[in-house]
């Protein structure tokens, strides 16, 4: 009873912010369904493409202003690079790897792959993209001075680790043959070595005269930066906008729109901007869709997507000399006190509150929209039932000591979890309180960390460097297109915030990508089993899968929407106005 009653209040405080928001938003971000009632209207205004016009992507967060993919750490840049960047491949529909600028073929022994490069393609700046540009990047990535976190995309690189950690000058694997031939090799056979190599160029002229360990900082990455992509980057208002403008010279033909603006605006105004014509497409949040889809002047596009959120836990640090994670954190050891939080969050119950239903409860940490997902039936499913959630603590010596509510450990010491969360819409205020609520009812003290809601690019700060006041914390990953989990959930991996070291785990993760998975239905079963054991020991706690939900001006066309994202072939952008 009390669980429900409490459950209630939070519901109703929750929606009283959203109330309070004008109809606050939460996580959502991409199966392609048009709003219904505007598929005439999208018929009639699709006529020939025609060139000119500038249309305004909207964000709910301001980019950090680090213009290169070899640096960055937000989301937001993330998008603004996509208008400007090209890459050696590119993603289909079906998330299969296929040329882009460069052609490729494998060597007989899978070891060692020669890249061409198509002639003729510029620059920003108007330099000539070679082979020698691409290098760069791989050597600058090796560096031992290199400041970003995307190392583990040239790691596998022969020689990379030597340079690394300062025994060689250069990457023994990689060699160039003329100014648009190279050839890469790889320490060993794997399924994705071309998947997990770092595909994009930087610009190696623009960055000439600048220390690796500046690079990062420097005003060629952060003002004025240099792609190949449709657009180049004109104008930047820190905390506000960039503006980008059409490249004419781009190698796969000059772009229908004359720009593109990333505005930054309040999340809770979207369904005004979109109304007013100040936005044309976003990235929207579940509680935007009732609103947006009366609008006439636009549609919703919703579909499955690679994203999924969790409530990481921590089990140590990163040694960032080492590039080594340390389980050194005792908090989270008991298997039973993991399972006992799972139990404990009515996870639909919370789909339902702060998404609008636009997600799926998942026990896995692979979404469904890979061929590699192990079907729910295989997967214990952790349904919501505090009692048991309560045996399970005690069965693990988690008991009430002193008669206070709340457990103390088997050692009979305060036992109490520091929750971390992000600001941002009223709902994560609320859904942080639901959190925090589900585990102070099944009697572990659950508080937010520094006491409210935390500050989004500094937030993210606090996990990299394992703050130790978040002892959990929620979060929500991207997959990308490779479905190897490697990236995340490897014992090394940087982006392993919960620091979980396991050797079950990473012998899996390493089968999955030996020789033998060169057989796709071996390597399937080995993710299957990978899932298994995860699922099994619970080192995060599985909240849903996402759908990624956007809204678009009716007047914008030729957008092209998939698991991957919205950002496929800008050029193709274009205006009825």
């Amino acid at each position: 009873m009390r669980k429900s009653v409490l459950w209630s209040l939070v519901v109703l405080l929750t929606m009283s912010l959203f109330l309070a928001a004008c109809g606050g938003q939460t996580e959502g971000k991409k199966e392609e369904t048009n709003n219904e009632g505007n598929s005439d209207k999208q018929a009639e205004e699709s006529s020939e493409p025609k060139e000119g016009g500038v249309v305004t992507f909207g964000t709910d967060q301001a980019a950090e202003g680090i213009y290169d993919p070899a640096y960055s750490k937000s989301i937001v840049d993330s998008y603004i690079q996509e208008f400007m960047i090209d890459k050696i491949f590119k993603v289909t529909d079906e998330l299969e790897y296929v040329p882009n600028f460069a052609n490729w073929e494998i060597s007989d022994d899978k070891l060692t792959y020669t890249f061409t490069f198509e002639k003729g393609i510029k620059w920003h700046n108007g330099e000539e993209l070679t082979v020698d540009d691409w290098v760069f990047a791989l050597e600058t990535m090796a560096d031992p001075e290199y400041t970003g976190e995307r190392f583990n995309y040239v790691e596998g690189v022969k020689g990379a680790k030597a340079k690394k950690e300062g025994k060689a000058d250069s990457i023994e694997g990689i060699e160039v043959v003329d100014p648009y031939t190279v050839k890469i090799t790889f320490e060993e056979v794997k399924i994705n070595n071309l998947e997990n190599l770092w595909p994009t160029p930087m610009p190696k002229k623009h960055y000439e005269g600048i220390a690796i360990k500046d690079l990062q900082e420097s005003k060629q990455v952060r003002e004025e930066p240099v792609g190949l992509g449709p657009f180049k980057v004109k104008k930047v208002v820190e905390g506000e906008y960039t503006e980008l403008e059409r490249f004419d010279e781009y190698w796969q033909g000059k772009p229908l729109l004359d720009g593109v603006v990333v505005k930054t605006i309040d999340p809770s105004l979207a369904t005004g901007a979109f109304e007013n014509g100040e936005i044309d497409i976003m990235d929207i949040r579940p509680q935007d869709v009732e609103d947006l889809s009366k609008l006439e002047n636009v549609r919703i596009e919703e579909t499955k997507g690679v994203g999924y959120s969790y409530i990481g836990l921590r089990f140590g640090h990163r040694d960032n000399e080492t590039r080594k994670n340390i389980d050194d954190v005792d908090k989270f050891k008991s298997k039973e006190l993991r399972q006992a939080l799972v139990h404990a969050i009515d996870r639909q119950a919370m789909i339902d509150a702060f998404l609008a239903g636009k997600a799926t409860v998942s026990n896995t940490v692979i979404p469904s929209v890979f061929w590699t997902a192990a079907d729910e039936s295989e997967l214990n499913q952790y349904e919501y039932d505090p009692e048991k959630a309560k045996e399970l603590l005690d069965k693990a010596g988690y008991k009430d000591v002193d008669g206070d509510g709340f457990v103390e450990d088997p050692d009979g010491e305060p036992f109490k979890i520091s929750f971390g969360h992000y600001a941002g819409p009223a709902a994560f205020e609320g859904r942080s309180q639901a959190i925090m609520q589900a585990w102070n009812d099944i009697g572990v003290k659950t508080e937010l960390a520094t006491g409210s809601l935390i500050e989004f690019n500094l937030y993210n700060e606090m996990k990299r460097n394992d703050d130790e006041v978040l002892d959990a914390f929620f979060g929500s990953w991207s997959m990308g297109t490779d479905p190897d989990p490697s990236g995340l959930w490897g014992i090394d991996a940087e982006w392993n915030f919960n620091r979980w070291v396991d050797d079950e785990n990473q012998k899996l993760l390493d089968e999955a990508l030996s020789e033998k998975a060169f057989d796709q239905e071996y390597r399937k079963q080995v993710y299957i089993d990978w899932q298994k054991h995860f699922n099994e020991e619970v080192p995060t706690v599985p909240l849903w899968e996402n759908l990624d939900l956007y809204g678009i001006n009716e007047r914008l066309q030729g957008v092209h929407i998939n698991a991957e994202g919205f950002q496929t072939d800008t050029h193709k952008w274009y205006t009825t106005e």
